[in-house]
Parts: C-alpha cells; structure tokens; sequence
C-alpha cells in the first residue's frame, strides 16, 4: 500500500491432524484469498502442516516427509505471488527433527527457522520429539536446493523501504529472552510468530497483553498467528486466538473458536521512525553483525486504507478510557502547579479570565492546586479585562466563573488604557492592524504581571499546546506568563477536561462551564458585530483546531511527511472536509508552524502531560530561522 502501510494477514485454516495434504490444499486456498485481498505477508500457526498435536507420529518418516513434500507443494502454488508466506511445518536436519516457521514467496522457500525455546511443562512435551534451535546460521536442502537454516535471518524487501522481518515460534514469546529483541536490535520491524497456544480461562487476555507489550517494547509490528480448530481435542482446545499488534496498540484480532484470516495494515514507516528517534538509547554497533539477511521481492499494493484513522488522535475513542485521561492529565497539571506554587512561595495565583475555553481550564487547574495544597481559594486572583472586543456572554461567563468557585473577582477594564497607549505611540485606534490587536494582549499581560507583584504571587498561563503550534499568540502578551499550565494540551483535548470538571464540581459552575463549551472560539481583540455577537471567529483565520491538532499529531509525534499527513487526513476527514479544504489548512500549518517558532524557543514552563510537546527544554528543538521550503514543495504538488 501507500506511505509505509503493509497490508498483513493471520491465517487460521481448517486442518485434520496427520492429513497433510487436506491441510496443504486449505493453506494454499488461503495463501490466494489472502493474496487477493492484497496482503503482503501471511502467517500461518505453528506446524499447521502436520498439526501441531501429532504427538508421537512426529517420530513417524511417514509425517515428516510428506511435511516436507508439502512445503515444495506449497512454494509452487505461490509461483507469481509476491507475498511473504510463513508456515509451520516439521523439517528433519542431519537426523535431528526441529519445530520450523518455513518462509515462502514467489515459488521459492527462502529460508527455515527453527524454534529455540521448547516447553516441557504442563500439557507441553515439545522436547520430546523436536530440538531446539542451536542458534547458528547454517543450510538444509529442500527440493534439491540449499535454503537458509537458523533464527538468525531477517527477510528484507528490496522494493520497499523499512519492510523487515523476522519469526519466533510460540514459546520463544512467552520466556524472558525472546529471540524477538534480537530480531528488533537487528533491524527487523515486523516479527511474525507462528503458535499453538492451547485455550485455559482468562489466557487470551494474558496472550493479547503480552503480544501488545511485546510490540510496544520492541517498536515494531507483530503478527501472532494461533492454530485453531482441527488440532486435537485429546487433553486441549484451541481457539484460532489470532493478533496484529503495532507499537503497543492492537490493529486487528480474531475471534476466539473462530478460524479465519485476520487482516490488518502494518505502518512500518511509523516504526522505522520511532526507532530512529530513539536508536541512540536502545541500539548498539554491531547489532546485526551475526545475521542473515535474506532478499524477496513485492509489489506495492494499490487499495483504499482499511485501518480506522481517528479524526482526534489526541482525544481516546473510548468513553471509559477518555474517562481516566482527563482524571490524570488534570492531576497532572495541578501537581505541577503545585510545586511551582510551594517552590516560589508564592501567595496568590493570578489568572486573566476572558471567559473561553482555555483560560477556565487554567483556573480550574489553579483551584485544584490550592485545594491540594490548603490554600485558601480566595487567593487566586482572577481577573476579567474587557476590551474593544468582549462581548456580553463572554464577560458575563468569566464573573459567573470566578465567583462560582470562590476566587476572588477583578474587573480592570483596559480601553481607556490602551488608547492612552496608542496616543503616546502615535497610532490611529480606527486602524484595526496588528498592532491595535496586540496592544490589547500586552496591555492584559501588563496587568496580571504587576498584580502578581503587589500580591507576591504568580502568573499562570493559559494558552494551549494547539495555540503555541500556530503561533497563536502575541508576542510578550499572552504568550508570557510565570507558569503555563496548558502548554502541552491540544485544544481538541482542552475541551475534554473542561466538560470533566463541570460534570464533577457540577452546580453554577457546571452550568458556566457548559456555556463557556458552547461559545465560539475567539481572541475578542475586534469589536463585536451589529448584534453584539463575536466577530473575530479564530478558526476562520487560522483554521479548524481538529484539523490543525491532527496535522500536529502526526507531524510531531511520528515526523510523517506532509503528503503521508494529507493522505492520513483525507482517510479520516471523509465527509467531513473536502480534500481541497484540508489542504488549504495543511498549507496554513506548515507556514505558521515554521514562521512561529521564534515564540516557542522562549516560552514560559509548563508541565508535560503527553507524547507531544513544543518546550525547547524538553521534547522539541528547532531553530527559529528554519525554512518551511522542503515541506511546502511537497504540499504544492499534491491536489
């Protein structure tokens, strides 16, 4: 597929044990529906060749070369397949018999590997029949020709960048030394597991946990294909449990007591990335010194995403899981506040209340930090300070605010001030420019500071990480403050953890809470319109916030291209913006966000809550003369 995505499929076929050639004939039917499907690498489980419950017949010739006549069957039926095909089978080697994950693509067995860790514990007596791999990289000839043998083999696309892979068997995932991060360390960004994983009470919660942390700890994507029904039902059941785990997050999983082939699309682009980023901690030189790197090739395949892409990566999906997100990054913006709060000594916290969104959230945090730390919520000193553009909702919801909560109220308004301002520096208060804008912010920002002298306390910030993107800010107005509590929540989120603190505190500033949610995003530095509504609407300047907030997840988080953004966006936005709406914004982003810079290189500190932050003491260093060229040239080509 397009932009790194590998469409990967789990397939659990229908098999009878010791019936090589009915388990032959189901794999090669599910190697073509797969095939059609437009999947890339397909994972069959553990020695579903044979069966994995074969038991002593393991000892029989009889299986195991019929096991492995079946694997030249197999490669032959993949002639003009460009898939890669991982089977289970039992392959014989210098009279020793091994539990293998055979490798197939295009008519060709490109390599067989062997498992290493074999329980003989419980309903396991694997040892019984198989040996362990030994860990050197040798050959084995099949159908007349040497194939690679040994765990230590990365199979690697030479027509498409970053797709790597490597295979464990079953128990070499479940001991502490998986072979799998050696694989990782190697360069493998998919690991593919062929199982049998007999059914008990609560192991596929177990199972699906130790694939997904799995995949997390190695940055990479796995495939953990499960046998299912037509093992024997002597002593065990098996469910078919199979999952395709990437970077800690479940894409695709099967249903229990249901074979089937699992689909799910693999960003290897995304894991490529997150590893470089992190390659000076995690790797060393030489890591894949010892291994074998075996070529195949694919065709990239055309087809639509498949994969669910969240309009608001910043937002969960999940009502309960939303729940404990907002419980924890509102305790963590308080506790922050709270050491500065103790740290400075501070007696009062000063806030400037415009009635919006981003300033309530900031007195909310400022509340619960006093209340953590007994500090009489008198002594948060909020202020409102009405303007050329404030209108009555938006003044009216900044005092019913204040009061609701028991801070004490100031109302300064600051026109008069502002046009003695523009009297001393000459400027005409009709002209309606920046500078008329701006003037208001630093006349506010003015304010609170020299307040916070007289009460010897602090500022608090109160813009957002989606603002600090966009630049969204005057400069040396509210862009400063003593401490920001919101400088690394996006705005798609601040109105998350609003509505969980008027759902919990409840009453009149539940209800001013609510209002404050339903009014129109602005900065209120214009006059209001004829009917004394807002005039100046901010995302019809800069742009939607789900837009930009998206833009800026996979910009900063995953350092996609914008092209691979702008496919992103169009699979997600479906419906909801035209394409040619999302790339006029997606233009706006990228010049904002490289022209902004300058503001972001010496902001206030705030307190990290998530995976993405623009400090440049912490997560991002830019200089703030970059050019915007590369990207821009990129976006200026597509439609």
């Amino acid at each position: 597929m397009q932009y790194g995505f590998i469409k990967v499929c789990a397939a659990t076929v229908k098999i009878k044990v010791a019936d090589v050639k009915f388990n032959t004939a189901n794999i090669i039917s599910a190697i073509e529906r797969a095939d059609k499907e437009g999947a890339q690498l397909i994972v069959f489980p553990e020695l579903c060749v044979t069966g994995y419950t074969c038991g002593d017949l393991f000892n029989q010739r009889t299986l195991t070369d019929a096991a492995r006549d079946a694997l030249v069957d197999i490669a032959e039926a993949t002639d003009g397949i460009s898939a890669l095909v991982f089977v289970g089978a039992p392959v014989v080697r210098d009279g020793k018999l091994y539990n293998c994950a055979v490798a197939i693509s295009d008519g060709s067995i490109l390599g067989v590997v062997p498992k290493s860790f074999l329980p003989s514990y419980g309903e396991f007596y694997e040892r019984r029949h198989f040996t362990p791999a030994d860990g050197i990289i040798s050959e084995i000839v099949i159908d007349e020709e040497q194939v690679p043998f040994g765990t230590d083999i990365i199979f690697r696309a030479t027509n498409q960048r970053d797709f790597t892979v490597a295979c464990e068997i079953c128990e070499d995932l479940w001991v502490p030394d998986s072979p799998s991060v050696r694989h990782s360390k190697a360069g493998a960004n998919i690991i593919v597991n062929l199982s049998c994983s007999d059914e008990v009470v609560c192991k596929a919660e177990y199972r699906r946990d130790l694939v997904r942390m799995q995949s997390a700890k190695l940055m990479g994507g796995y495939i953990y294909c499960d046998a299912g029904d037509g093992e024997s039902t002597t002593d065990m059941v098996f469910a078919g449990h199979n999952i395709i785990a990437e970077n800690g997050s479940v894409v695709a999983e099967g249903k229990l007591f249901e074979n089937s082939l699992v689909y799910g699309e693999i960003d290897i682009e995304k894991l490529a990335i997150e590893r470089q980023r992190t390659s000076n901690t995690y790797y060393t030189e030489g890591d894949g010194d010892d291994y074998l790197y075996v070529d195949f090739e694919t065709d990239e395949r055309k087809g639509r995403l498949a994969r669910h892409i969240s309009t608001q990566p910043f937002v969960p999906s999940d009502g309960d899981v939303l729940s404990e997100r907002t419980k924890i990054i509102l305790t963590m913006q308080a506790k922050g506040l709270e050491k500065r709060l103790e740290h400075t000594r501070s007696n009062t916290a000063v806030i400037g209340i415009s009635g919006g969104l981003d300033s309530a959230l900031a007195l909310l945090v400022t509340r619960r930090a006093f209340i953590s730390l007994g500090k009489p919520l008198k002594d948060i000193i909020a202020v409102t300070m009405p303007g050329f553009g404030t209108t009555s909702r938006t003044y009216g919801n900044s005092k019913k605010l204040i009061n609701s909560i028991g801070a004490t109220f100031r109302e300064i308004p600051i026109a008069d001030s502002v046009n003695l301002h523009f009297k001393d520096i000459g400027h005409d208060p009709s002209d309606r420019d920046v500078t008329y804008e701006n003037a208001q912010a630093r006349m506010r920002t003015l304010i609170l500071m020299d307040i916070a002298n007289q009460t010897g306390g602090m500022v608090i910030g109160t813009g957002d990480l989606s603002e600090l993107a966009l630049g969204w800010a005057t400069y040396n107005g509210d862009h400063m403050s003593m401490y920001a509590v919101n400088s690394s929540v996006p705005k798609t989120l601040v109105k998350h953890l609003v509505r969980a603190e008027a759902e919990l505190i409840g009453g009149e500033c539940g209800e001013v809470l609510k209002d404050i949610l339903a009014t129109e995003i602005s900065p209120e530095l214009l006059p209001p319109d004829e009917n004394g509504k807002i005039a100046q609407k901010t995302e019809d300047l800069v742009g939607p916030y789900i837009l930009h907030d998206f833009f800026l997840y996979y910009a900063l988080r995953w350092g996609f291209a914008p092209d691979k953004i702008y496919y992103l966006a169009k699979n997600a936005f479906k419906g909801q913006f035209e394409n040619a709406v999302i790339l006029k914004w997606l233009k706006n982003f990228y010049k904002r966000f490289f022209s902004q810079q300058f503001k972001r290189s010496c902001i206030p500190d705030g307190v990290k809550v998530g995976s993405v932050t623009l400090s440049p003491r912490g997560d991002w260093r830019m200089p703030s003369d970059a050019s915007a060229a590369l990207w821009l040239n990129i976006l200026d080509e597509l439609k």
